[in-house]
């Protein structure tokens, strides 16, 4: 059993990551529901009616060609943008088309951008400080490990590998405990070693958070996926597991001749 999958187990230290007291009323309905959502820009339709829901510690990917709205998606979940139509709840209680980005953000919903950000003056531990939520210095000691940077964590970030700052950053989103974690296209430029283990993190935090994957490179979609949602043209084509939506006509005539 890998380190991922030990710390994964909720017997083991890491329950700060899924906090205890959370607003985030579930017992009714996903963790995330979209229904009938349209974003237009300019007159080009880049969210179409589109309909999705994630549940609650769910592992979800979304794929899709260029284009088909994944990045807009996101951009709506975290307010960035602004629906023309539709609703977008957060649990049963938070309609998130109400609420600006900080606020959607204290809410528990973390996101991450393919380029990496960090604090590169900052050691791993001190950007893992800094971004917590509460005042344990126990806590980025523990994510440390968590995220494979413990022997690391007197080093500087700017000095990390592309991977490793992928680790980090997904380590300060995890030290602001999020109930939902959107992770855009994680292992572009990653080496195979290293997107192993970015697998291996992502996997161990389903169940204690929902995660959603955007992500171009199918070998880790397929690695990594329990049930994958398919995007084309800003609304949904296919939605099952990764045999399933492979399989499937309609999607394999959206992605001939096109990047994955």
């Amino acid at each position: 059993m890998s380190i991922f999958q030990e710390l994964a187990n909720r017997d083991q230290v890491f329950e700060f990551l899924a906090p205890v007291q959370s607003p985030v009323d579930v017992r009714h309905g996903p963790i995330l529901y979209l229904e009938g959502v349209n974003v237009s820009f300019d007159g080009f339709k880049a969210i179409n009616n589109l309909n999705l829901t994630i549940d609650d510690g769910e592992l979800r990917c979304i794929i899709g060609p260029n284009g088909a709205g994944k990045t807009t998606m996101m951009d709506i979940i975290t307010g960035k943008t602004r629906p023309d139509t539709g609703s977008v709840w957060f649990g049963s209680r938070h309609n998130l088309l109400t609420m600006n980005e900080p606020d959607i953000a204290s809410l528990g919903i973390g996101r991450k951008f393919q380029k990496p950000t960090v604090f590169e003056a900052l050691t791993v531990f001190e950007n893992l400080e800094l971004a917590m939520a509460a005042d344990k210095r126990v806590l980025p000691t523990l994510t440390a490990v968590m995220i494979g940077l413990k022997d690391l964590r007197d080093r500087l970030a700017g000095i990390l590998s592309h991977g490793q700052k992928q680790w980090l950053e997904i380590g300060m989103l995890l030290m602001q405990k999020p109930r939902l974690l959107l992770v855009d296209e994680p292992v572009a430029g990653m080496t195979e070693q290293e997107m192993e283990r970015t697998a291996e993190l992502l996997t161990s935090l389903a169940g204690k958070q929902s995660v959603v994957v955007v992500e171009h490179d199918m070998g880790f979609v397929r690695s990594i996926a329990r049930k994958v949602t398919v995007l084309h043209q800003g609304s949904v084509l296919a939605e099952g597991s990764m045999d399933q939506v492979s399989n499937d006509p309609e999607v394999i005539k959206v992605y001939l001749g096109e990047e994955a």
